[in-house]
């Protein structure tokens, strides 16, 4: 169960955000309920400490408390201003817009500007919403001291958190996804026909997952581990187990089908599983296959204390095997590559066992398994921690500068906000207000900021349904309500990465409640509470839209050229690499492609979101994002196997691979100046395959032996997905031109 937790919560974050949170709320409550103050202090207690808990994010302990520190008189100017300006309304609404203006544009200097801006911006809120009152000043300053004072005892006593304890649970998570991928893996083996397309969107969904969590480590890294050698290497290890996994489940598939499966099959939704013959079910080697895998995912589970013993020895020395010719079993060509497979997934295992564990006990090693260890023994000691620091792009100034646009569209919105709000409700209108600030946080073009709006006026209408339904439940009874509120908020922080929607439904049940406390709560509040949320989000969506617009197609193709531009790196250094020069830091250029990837994949949502009404452009986008994560992930596969060329014994420089692999290069170019200039000329160019350039004894090729199959292989899955990214992107193709 702990590892079922592990796999479904990476690194705890989302529990901890949830229980922090809650834990300073509930003692802001029992500090105030101490002091017998009233329950609209009660209420500003709660939304303070939780404002000064979530609004920190900086991942050490000594700077969030600096963070927190500074925190503390910006909630008290705020909340002297919000009640010195109650009564004053135009005064109060310009200083509003300012505030907002301002906290936005703090986004520019990190995580303690974003930090002060929305502590700023919520203990503002907090004023409104209690509706305070000069008279009421000193008794605020108060609830505010104890609301922060709960919160850093909350995050730095009663739930600490430390960078490497982080990072450590995410290395369990890891491990527990790639056992869950596994377990997926060995059930395609049984797999019938009916139940064939069930379990490859499992797969699916299991790969994609299992990177999910190798970006958070790679996230992580710089932070939790005090030594750049040890960082390098666990990231070296954290690639080759994913890349290991990933490509067990393709050599799966292709041993269920008459053809090698295609990789974009593992990346595109809705794809069709690989037809043609089935794997055996019932013979020797398929049953040897099934008891491996299960082997596998076993030692991958277990902890460091029980990955040990004759028996564990043996099975992982059986694994290990599989990298010798001479002890694959007797099947068919496409099963034996599986066992294959195995070995060097049970390669990268012990890899990540000794990163992760440190020695184990080697008495019982096999010859096979002595010589993985040599061989990883080699690798870490051939890693080096470059010390080179790029040089920083130029930084857009004025109002090309993404905070400061968005400050400039926030700031706009919210003026419409406050305009539309106050003439639904001159008592509620920074409903709208906080609507609008929120479609505004972590997106970036009109489309993120409408798909955003939309699912949180879904939730609001929910969140009022439930709210009418607690309301009448709730009653008169204070903290049975309060109760509600910290359950509530925990579902609120725990949700909030996986569904926005789910998020807002929380927040709005949790809002009814809050008004039942302060005796305001009616069926028109809450009604008013979701126009005013829809106000909100269309004052947003006019803003994107007329100030300062930036496109989805815009920052879509922004980010589209970023992740090419990334490919064509890894790819140019990888082949230099494996052609005997130098290609630089090949496991860092990876994890910025795979970055690249992931918010060009996150900004593409408001093109493949089910209210989009143009399905053929919706399909583009799955199949484009689709084919270059297939192009990533032989990106990756070819930097890890170059990383191994100065240790690994079979693997030898060429340089005629260079010339050999200039097309694609040339074609990833060709096609990332298309998509930054639709006018330009550049196209692909076609010609034989890869495979048919480097066959033996042809000229210009590598003698068979020099370089692996599997580095051949790569090299032209890479070729065909990004020829195939030509197709949908409308880039012209033509023959090779001969190259000096």
């Amino acid at each position: 169960m702990w590892d079922r937790l592990a796999a479904s919560d990476p690194g705890l974050l989302r529990l901890t955000a949830g229980l922090r949170t809650v834990t300073a709320i509930a003692l802001t409550l029992a500090v105030l309920a101490a002091l017998r103050v009233p329950v609209p202090q009660l209420v500003a207690g709660a939304i303070a400490a939780m404002a000064a808990t979530f609004a920190v994010r900086e991942k050490q302990p000594g700077p969030q408390a600096v963070t927190l520190a500074l925190g503390l008189p910006v909630a008290l100017a705020s909340v002297s201003l919000g009640a010195l300006l109650h009564q004053r309304v135009v005064l109060g609404d310009l200083f509003f817009v300012g505030l907002i203006f301002c906290a936005v544009y703090g986004r520019r200097f990190g995580d303690r500007g974003t930090a002060l801006g929305l502590i700023g911006f919520q203990v503002y809120f907090l004023s409104l919403f209690v509706r305070a009152t000069t008279s009421a000043l000193p008794a605020l300053f108060g609830v505010v001291c104890v609301a922060f004072a709960c919160s850093a005892a909350a995050r730095f006593l009663l739930l600490p958190q430390t960078p490497a304890g982080i990072l450590d649970r995410l290395r369990r998570a890891f491990r527990a996804r790639l056992a869950q991928l596994l377990a997926v893996q060995t059930a395609l083996l049984d797999a019938g026909p009916d139940d064939a397309e069930k379990v490859l969107e499992d797969l699916r969904e299991g790969t994609a997952r299992l990177h999910e969590t190798a970006l958070l480590i790679q996230g992580r890294l710089e932070d939790g581990t005090s030594d750049p050698a040890v960082a390098r290497l666990l990231q070296r290890r954290i690639a080759d187990a994913e890349i290991a996994a990933e490509r067990l489940g393709l050599l799966l598939l292709t041993a269920r089908s008459a053809e090698r499966t295609d990789t974009l099959t593992l990346h595109l939704p809705g794809a069709p599983l690989p037809s043609g013959g089935e794997l055996p079910v019932r013979d020797e080697a398929t049953a040897a296959l099934r008891r491996d895998l299960q082997a596998l995912r076993l030692l991958m589970l277990r902890p460091a204390g029980e990955a040990s013993g004759t028996a564990l020895a043996q099975v992982r020395n059986r694994l290990l095997g599989y990298r010798e010719e001479e002890n694959l079993p007797a099947a068919a060509p496409a099963v034996q590559d599986v066992f294959r497979g195995l070995g060097e997934a049970a390669r990268a295992a012990l890899g990540l066992r000794l990163a992760l564990d440190g020695p184990q006990d080697e008495s019982d090693d096999s010859p096979a398994t002595a010589r993985s260890r040599e061989e990883l023994d080699a690798e870490d000691a051939a890693i080096e921690v470059s010390e080179e620091n790029e040089p920083e792009e130029a930084e857009p100034s004025g109002l090309k500068r993404p905070t400061t646009r968005a400050a400039v569209q926030v700031a706009v919105g919210s003026s419409l906000a406050i305009v539309g709000g106050e003439l639904l409700s001159s008592q509620r209108w920074y409903w709208a207000v906080l609507t609008c600030w929120i479609v505004f946080i972590n997106t970036a073009s009109t489309g993120e900021i409408l798909v955003k709006g939309y699912r949180r006026l879904l939730g609001t209408v929910l969140g009022v349904v439930a709210g009418i339904v607690l309301a009448g439940l709730v009653g008169p009874h204070t903290w049975t309500a309060f109760a509600l509120v910290l359950l509530f908020v925990f579902a609120m922080f725990y949700t909030a990465p996986l569904s926005y929607t789910l998020m807002s439904f929380f927040v709005t049940a949790m809002l009814g409640l809050l008004y039942t406390l302060l005796n305001t709560y009616s069926l028109s509040v809450l009604v008013l509470r979701v126009e005013e949320t829809a106000l909100g989000a269309a004052c947003g969506v006019i803003a994107a839209a007329v100030v300062l617009p930036i496109h989805t197609d815009r920052r879509t193709n922004d980010l589209l050229g970023a992740v090419l531009d990334r490919l064509a790196d890894v790819t140019r250094g990888a082949v230099d690499q494996l052609s005997g020069g130098a290609g630089g830091d090949l496991v860092e250029q990876a994890r910025e492609l795979d970055q690249a990837l992931a918010d060009l994949r996150a900004a593409t949502q408001p093109l493949t979101h089910p209210i989009t009404p143009l399905r053929s452009r919706r399909n583009t986008a799955r199949y484009v994002v689709a084919l270059l994560e297939t192009c990533a992930y032989h990106g990756r596969s070819l930097a890890a196997t170059a990383e191994l060329l100065p240790t690994h014994p079979s693997i030898a420089a060429d340089p005629r691979l260079r010339g050999a692999c200039a097309r694609i290069v040339h074609n990833i170019e060709a096609i990332s100046a298309h998509v930054a200039d639709p006018s330009s000329t550049a196209g692909i160019e076609t010609g034989p395959s890869i495979a048919s350039m480097l066959e033996p004894g042809t000229l210009r090729t590598p003698r068979y032996g020099r370089v692996t199959d599997r580095v051949l292989r790569h090299l032209q899955r890479l070729d065909e997905a990004v020829s195939g990214l030509a197709r949908p992107l409308g880039v012209a193709g033509g023959p090779a031109q001969p190259r000096r």
